[in-house]
């Protein structure tokens, strides 16, 4: 999969246009670097427009040449194709002509473009596969099968292969054959993603095994994953009711955004991108490569252009409620918050059962300090759980944060404590619950054996070791509270908090001048706007409790 992600971009190297002479005389420099600056910043709009005019005054350099092919391909132009044919050498051009040939039924040249790729090096991955379709709509099914079948049986990619191997015997007529394949790509699947997971229980059900589909899908409704909302009943009837996979374009299509889903994963966005592209060229409005498209481009802080590319999905699709879980997102990113809230809401009334929505509408209350309201969110997600298992402590910990800040000291308390009990090493909710013991000054001793723990398990955490100096500081044991405080400043030292924390045990050891300094820190680093005239008073007369006259020195 590198290797491919590596091809893709091959022809693009990393020098500068060479000076040459276009119809103007001169290459236009400016618009070149306009490009490169737009492509880097995944403004394909601006990438393309002004490749495409660098284009213009060089139409012969072949830098440039590639590099607006590539941006014109990633926006989505009709100029794509025209340019892929000056580009023979280009293994991205030669997939989207690849891709026109089998839209146009040309199959021998679709053939004889993928096996010009090579079977060794970058497109190994996907050749096979692209093969059987493309003999496969030759009409030549034994062929496609023949050519996936070693693949199939002994290959570390199998499951891709033998999906793919299965919806060629499914749209062949060949039900038992489809299911015996169907079986051997979730075989080594304790959880199969979703799109693996609809297409093999599709084939399984046409091939009458539809508790076994059924089975297959409630798996995915288990899941903590938002896919759970795409597999829960009413949609699922819509992902079961007609093929995933229809056609040879759609096949590719499937194995296109495969790849650009593991590519992603592994961090190699550009080429997920790419990989995303030529699937929709081939399946325009396909659903599973929009949303890829759409977590890619926000995940690079684009989130207006990932809504445009969710925006192309139709409302009827299998994925749209999971399609408006990302929407909600965007929007609070957007700072539309009260529309994200909206359709959270709409969409945990549409879907009853599930505890996806109203725990994303927890989640984006509490990030926008609407504490109470997550609280109640929260409630709602818990009550679609079902039996409590240990699955559920994140639920426990957000809702005990969101009750501890709107005021519940009680219940948050027995949420935390929930927490801990259904998963006791996580380091946060010991942090929390430890730090909020500490600032009411009640079970200090236990508060500091469990951010103790906490320190073990997140040694370098800055807030960490705060919560443990503020616990020492309460027990009195000064020393000790200015080693842990010292050390957090050093891990967070932009945090007002922990240099306010800093300054109070400073002022308690009798180090007035070093307290001082730390609460002029600590008022420079934002503050909340409560504690602002409490690190103001003790600038002006000390720690409350701890009298310069009687501090130690």
């Amino acid at each position: 999969m590198a290797l491919l992600a590596a091809a893709l971009l091959s022809a693009c190297a990393a020098s500068g246009p060479r000076s040459g002479s276009g119809p103007s005389g001169q290459p236009d420099f400016g618009a070149y670097l306009a490009g490169r600056f737009a492509a880097a910043e995944t403004d394909t709009r601006t990438a393309a427009d002004s490749l495409l005019e660098a284009l213009k005054a060089d139409p012969d350099q072949p830098e440039v040449l590639n590099r607006a092919f590539l941006a014109t391909l990633l926006d989505g132009r009709s100029e794509a194709n025209r340019l892929a044919r000056r580009l023979p050498d280009n293994p991205a051009a030669n997939l989207l002509l690849a891709g026109g040939d089998v839209q146009g039924g040309r199959w021998d040249k679709a053939e004889q473009r993928l096996r010009a790729l090579g079977r060794s090096g970058p497109v190994q991955v996907l050749q096979p596969v692209l093969l059987a379709w493309v003999q496969f709509g030759r009409g030549q099914v034994d062929q496609a099968q023949a050519t996936l079948r070693p693949l199939v049986e002994a290959n570390r990619l199998r499951a891709l292969n033998a999906l793919h191997a299965a919806l060629i015997a499914d749209l062949a007529g060949k039900p038992r054959e489809a299911e015996r394949l169907a079986r051997l790509a979730i075989a080594d699947q304790p959880q199969p993603p979703w799109r693996l997971a609809v297409l093999a229980a599709g084939v399984l059900s046409r091939a009458g095994r539809a508790d076994e589909a059924n089975r297959l899908m409630d798996g995915v409704v288990a899941s903590s994953e938002d896919a759970a909302l795409a597999a829960a009943p009413a949609n699922r009837r819509l992902a079961l009711a007609a093929r995933g996979v229809a056609s040879p374009a759609d096949g590719i299509a499937e194995a296109y955004t495969a790849l650009a889903s593991a590519l992603r994963g592994q961090g190699s966005n550009d080429f997920a991108l790419i990989l995303a592209q030529l699937a929709l060229r081939l399946r325009p409005g396909f659903a599973p490569a929009l949303v890829l498209t759409a977590d890619t481009v926000a995940d690079q802080n684009h989130p207006e252009a990932a809504l445009a590319a969710l925006g192309q999905v139709a409302t009827d699709d299998p994925l749209a409620p999971v399609i408006a879980l990302r929407r909600a997102n965007l929007l609070d990113k957007l700072n539309r918050t009260d529309e994200a809230v909206a359709l959270l809401r709409q969409l945990a009334a549409a879907n009853p059962a599930l505890p996806q929505p109203p725990t994303r509408l927890g989640d984006l209350l509490r990030r926008r300090e609407r504490f109470a309201e997550a609280a109640e969110a929260y409630d709602q997600a818990l009550a679609r759980s079902g039996p409590v298992d240990t699955a559920d402590w994140p639920l426990f910990y957000a809702r005990g944060i969101a009750r501890e800040r709107s005021g519940q000291a009680a219940a948050a308390e027995a949420d935390l404590l929930r927490a801990l009990e259904l998963s006791p090493d996580q380091p946060y909710v010991l942090n929390y619950l430890g730090y909020s013991w500490a600032e009411q000054g009640k079970n200090l001793d236990r508060a500091k054996a469990m951010l103790l723990q906490a320190t073990e398990l997140r040694p370098q955490d800055g807030n960490i070791a705060d919560s443990l100096g503020w616990v020492l500081f309460r027990l009195g044991n000064l020393p000790e509270a200015v080693t842990w405080l010292e050390k957090s400043v050093e891990l967070e030292p932009r945090s007002s908090v922990i240099n306010d924390h800093l300054g109070d045990a400073y002022w308690a050891s009798g180090r007035q001048r070093e307290a001082q300094f730390q609460w002029r820190r600590a008022l420079a680093l934002d503050p909340e706007p409560a504690e602002v005239p409490k690190i103001q008073q003790k600038l002006r007369d000390g720690l409350p409790g701890y009298p310069a006259s009687t501090a130690q020195r």
